[in-house]
């Protein structure tokens, strides 16, 4: 007869693995809670500092051992338990980060998490063109061929044929060796795996998802956040009735200039596809890269009939459908422009 085979046998075995499962957690914790750390002191100019590269989908328990060579924290194990502690850590972003030497585990991880400290950044703000992309990854050091290449040889989601648009705004850092058309991608492949941009890649409707992106274009460049879900109304509403944009944003995109609130009469006349003071419909493809907040308002306009907004003083958004009304509120608009409102 087997010893097992006697049902207290079995529950007196299995009491004895939870015995000893509850004393291997009890070591651990014990191990992980005693493990050494640097006392958190307030760090001035003077203190030692060290550049540690973070590989690519490195694990906590190696960014940990990265730190301790490097002398950042007293002990692995002081980081391991601060980044299990702290959920943020899963966005310690790969790449180069300047940290000081002998620091508290909590503090190399802030630290680690600070965008200030990665000497070499990519920053895409929302908004921001694929020209002024191209700008800061030669600043980061690709070479003008390198951009070239990546920009025509990126993987697209399917119905896009221009990068425009789809690389996500954020802070972008790289390990050491990575390729232009590598940091591209993953700009790329960002916007695939964010909430809104997997909603907008599957939309289905009327608009096709290109249409839809560079309308949360449109959005990003012409409104707050507050209002984006009227401005995206405001688009539609027009396009539904053939009506012409007449957008000073994409005015401002053909000219690529930034900061301007003051539109010629000369500078509508532009000959270009963009210019949706000329053209009817969309412009041909997005005019920036849009956050997700922006993209969210071209999938769900707010309701409304407006056909017209204008900020008349800065945070004063005003939507309409009466052309007199917006005739009003322009020559307010002017008004303020002139008094220097909008410096």
């Amino acid at each position: 007869m087997k010893l097992l085979s006697h049902p207290l046998a079995r529950l007196a075995a299995a009491f004895a693995c939870i015995a000893v499962l509850t004393l291997s957690i009890h070591l651990l914790r014990s191990h992980v809670s005693s493990a050494p750390d640097y006392a958190s002191a307030v760090i001035v100019d003077t203190s030692a500092k060290v550049i540690i590269e973070i590989p690519a989908g490195a694990s906590g328990s190696k960014v940990a051992e990265i730190l301790f060579e490097k002398d950042v924290t007293k002990s692995a194990l002081a980081y391991f338990r601060a980044a299990v502690a702290d959920p943020r850590s899963a966005k310690v972003a790969p790449g180069a980060h300047e940290l000081n030497t002998k620091i508290s585990a909590r503090q190399a991880l802030e630290q680690l998490l600070d965008p200030a400290r990665i000497p070499n950044l990519i920053k895409i703000f929302e908004g921001g063109w694929k020209s002024e992309v191209i700008d800061s990854m030669l600043r980061y050091g690709f070479t003008k061929n390198e951009i070239e290449h990546a920009f025509t040889k990126v993987v697209l989601p399917q119905g896009f044929t221009d990068a425009e648009g789809l690389l996500f705004p954020a802070q972008y850092s790289f390990p050491a060796g990575t390729s232009a058309l590598e940091a591209v991608q993953a700009m790329v492949d960002r916007f695939s795996h964010e909430a809104t941009g997997q909603q907008l890649l599957s939309a289905q409707g009327k608009l096709t998802p290109a249409q839809l992106l560079t309308i949360a274009s449109l959005v990003q460049a012409e409104g707050d956040a507050k209002d984006f879900d009227k401005v995206s109304r405001v688009i539609r509403n027009r396009l539904d009735i053939s009506m012409p944009l007449q957008l000073d944003s994409t005015v401002h995109y053909v000219k690529k200039v930034r900061g301007q609130i003051f539109l010629s009469t000369n500078s509508t006349l532009i000959k270009s596809a963009y210019n949706t003071y000329r053209k009817y419909g969309l412009p041909p493809s997005p005019i920036g890269n849009p956050g997700a907040l922006a993209i969210a308002a071209a999938l769900k306009p707010a309701d409304g009939d407006w056909l017209f907004f204008i900020t008349v003083a800065p945070g004063d958004t005003r939507f309409t459908r009466s052309n007199d009304e917006f005739l009003s509120w322009k020559a307010l608009y002017e008004k303020n422009r002139k008094a220097g409102a909008f410096n």
